[in-house]
């Protein structure tokens, strides 16, 4: 087990959270409910055995087709349903999904009640489970409606990581790379050490406090992302425009390691960036698998999508770009052809073309 203390809530990393999220209930001395991903009800039913007093077990349908406000009214009326209020500690099992929109249902729900994040997918413990961002899609884009909202603790459980088919734990590799990118040093080497490994033979634990550590250094310096925490968004504005041009057909995951290369592509284009550790980022992408083509070549969507980004100001896109790996830039505004080139360039695969 890992506890980490570098926020205002405790972090927990084991392989079975349940005991410890039991534990932390038992201490708030009051009742609680537990909403749940339908994916991770075995764990949901665990957790609410483990708490006893007959705990009720809400189980949603979700994915990100579905972290829309009709879905964030299912689960206020199911609150209701089941009599919740301000003295109830919500309990939220599930990713990166499952976090955003209960945390958004409990920070709404008689304006706020407490709430655990009990994080079962890679996504959800290396980004989305600390930060405090909570939210839902509108038909305009990703994650535009919402608020900050901490969790009053957060328990990440590796062991649901063995459950995961390949394609889904891989969801979460591009953060890592996000992350290796951002800190550099001894945190990329890791990863292209660790790549060419069996992910299930991951040291899980370590990763994912490793991350959560470099995280939780831009939340706590910037909470509701007034400046530097931006830098947490590298390959996101990109990324966030392909899963809303494709309809949330590209995952998550798919489209932030596009954006990582858009991102570091970018920065190429406008001097930032040297070749060689664009070549190196890339290559780690392609080592874990991860895919370096955009599945869309239609440029006018893309803009239209990145137009809406929550970076945007004054109607200009500002971006996040690497200058080294271990040195990220936010706040970079570039001309408008730059990007359309670039745009154009992700439809293919990387070649000699895209270093000269």
């Amino acid at each position: 087990m890992t506890t980490l203390d570098v926020l205002p809530y405790p972090i927990t990393i084991d392989r079975d959270v349940t005991p410890h999220v039991a534990r932390f209930a038992r201490t708030r001395g009051t009742r609680a409910i537990v909403l749940a991903d339908r994916n991770v009800a075995a764990k949901a039913e665990a957790i609410a055995r483990a708490l006893g007093r007959k705990t009720a077990v809400l189980a949603f349908d979700l994915g990100e087709r579905r972290k829309t406000l009709r879905t964030l009214e299912r689960v206020l009326d199911a609150l209701a349903e089941a009599g919740a209020d301000r003295g109830t500690l919500a309990i939220g099992v599930g990713g990166g999904v499952a976090g955003d929109l209960f945390g958004f249902a409990v920070a709404s729900y008689m304006r706020g009640l407490p709430f655990v994040n009990v994080a079962t997918s890679l996504v959800a413990m290396v980004d989305a489970s600390i930060g405090g961002k909570t939210g839902v899609d509108l038909r305009a884009g990703k994650n535009l409606a919402g608020a900050f909202r901490d969790p009053v603790a957060v328990f990440c459980d590796t062991g649901s990581l063995a459950t995961l088919a390949p394609r889904h734990l891989r969801e979460g590799l591009a953060e890592l790379v996000k992350h290796g990118i951002i800190e550099g040093d001894e945190v990329f080497d890791s990863l292209e050490t660790l790549a060419p490994h069996p992910l299930q033979k991951w040291p899980w634990e370590s990763v994912v406090a490793d991350s959560l550590r470099i995280k939780a250094m831009f939340v706590s310096e910037d909470r509701l992302e007034a400046g530097s925490r931006e830098i947490l968004n590298l390959g996101h504005t990109f990324g966030h425009a392909i899963e809303r041009v494709t309809n949330f057909r590209t995952s998550h995951g798919a489209a932030v390691s596009i954006g990582l290369r858009a991102a570091g592509l970018l920065a190429l284009r406008t001097d930032r960036f040297s070749p060689e550790e664009h070549l190196r980022v890339l290559s780690l992408l392609a080592l874990l698998q991860l895919p370096l083509v955009s599945p869309t070549d239609d440029i006018g969507a893309l803009t239209k999508a990145m137009a809406v980004d929550k970076k945007a100001r004054a109607g200009a896109l500002r971006f996040v770009l690497p200058r080294t790996i271990g040195d990220v830039e936010y706040g970079v505004t570039v001309p408008a052809r730059t990007l359309r080139a670039v745009l154009g360039r992700m439809r293919e695969a990387p070649n000699d073309a895209e270093f000269r």
